[in-house]
């Protein structure tokens, strides 16, 4: 396995290939997505560890809908099951929650780094979705809270963006797998800079366009009617697109893309 360089037009590239494969599979890929979500939100409800065990699961839960990807990109219907495909019995499930344990730990560090900003009101908003008035959210301190989770979650996107697929397909560890994704973000920056670009740039028009709608209809509790589905579908498709840089930044011996799912992922 080696790591490609690829220019910075790709991510417009990956992109384009999520939305297209998307739309070969829509209402299954749309139907896996809010699966997804579901599952994250019951385990979240769990009292006391939800939160941390919603956090374990999201690696694998990525790597799901990277493999429901590849099935929907074969024209074939990807199957419930392919969601938990990381979690099935076999050598590199341990590895998968592994990552994931890493991955939580992690992720509440941030957490706790700005609850020493404003006191863990952000914190509180983003874990519980607390409601919180909009004097306290527009408030420095949380403001400051909101940017310092960005900027620490950075690195920590780059070091999970590919680790999953790498464990999982490539049987790489996940000490490695860390690495090496940080390595492949880092080298291929430019392109991942344009394919968030355009997903911002997609995720703002859907916004404006159901805004417009909703001022059409002279009705404006029908925003949230329109905004919620249309921007869970932009989501999927979000998400059915990142296999698509796993491939480009690596390539395994042979001269095959990495990774290639199969049937049973």
């Amino acid at each position: 396995m080696q790591l490609n360089i690829v220019p910075a037009r790709t991510g417009l590239n990956w992109a384009r290939q999520g939305i297209r494969t998307f739309w070969r599979q829509p209402l299954a890929l749309s139907g896996l997505f809010f699966l997804f979500m579901a599952v994250v939100s019951l385990v979240s409800i769990v009292p006391l560890l939800g939160g941390a065990l919603a956090l374990v699961l999201l690696p694998a839960l990525t790597l799901g809908m990277m493999a429901a990807t590849e099935v929907a990109e074969d024209q074939r219907f990807p199957m419930p099951g392919l969601l938990f495909a990381a979690l099935k019995s076999g050598p590199q499930r341990k590895a998968m929650l592994q990552l994931g344990a890493w991955y939580a730990v992690a992720f509440l560090l941030i957490m706790g780094i700005s609850a020493l900003v404003d006191g863990g009101t952000f914190a509180q908003v983003y874990l519980t979705g607390a409601n919180m008035s909009p004097d306290v959210v527009n408030s420095a301190s949380f403001q400051a809270a909101l940017w310092v989770s960005m900027v620490l979650y950075i690195p920590l996107a780059m070091m999970f963006w590919h680790a999953p697929a790498l464990v999982h397909w490539q049987g790489v560890s996940p000490v490695k797998s860390l690495f090496f994704s940080f390595v492949a973000c880092a080298r291929n920056l430019r392109a991942f800079m344009v394919y968030v670009a355009v997903w911002f740039g997609l995720f703002v028009a859907v916004a404006t366009v159901s805004m417009l709608v909703t001022s059409l209809l002279g009705d404006p509790s029908l925003l949230m009617a329109i905004l919620m589905p249309a921007g869970l579908m932009v989501a999927a498709m979000f998400f059915t697109s990142m296999v698509y840089s796993v491939r480009d930044c690596f390539q395994v011996s042979g001269g095959d893309r990495a990774p290639r799912a199969h049937d049973g992922a």
